[in-house]
């Protein structure tokens, strides 16, 4: 998965989210992989794409991501 761009990564964690979180951990570990051969710091997520775009739903996303290793954004958020 080292071909991996950071977008690809993006839309398999949204595939996720959608699937009940299925593979949502390697689907992480591919993004932070993919982030660190970009050199992105921050991995920005559509708020419209979420499986629970309101804001609970984004501060849980963000801390689970933020246990992982990586910082995330919204963008489209309320």
């Amino acid at each position: 998965m080292s071909d991996l761009t950071v977008s690809a990564a993006i839309d398999a964690i949204y595939e996720s989210l959608r699937n009940d979180n299925a593979d949502l951990d390697l689907h992480i570990a591919a993004l932070k992989g993919a982030m660190a051969a970009e050199g992105v710091k921050e991995a920005t997520f559509e708020t419209a794409k979420l499986a629970q775009p309101n804001r609970q739903g984004r501060k849980l996303m963000q801390a689970y991501f933020k246990k992982k290793g990586i910082a995330i954004a919204f963008k489209g958020a309320e």
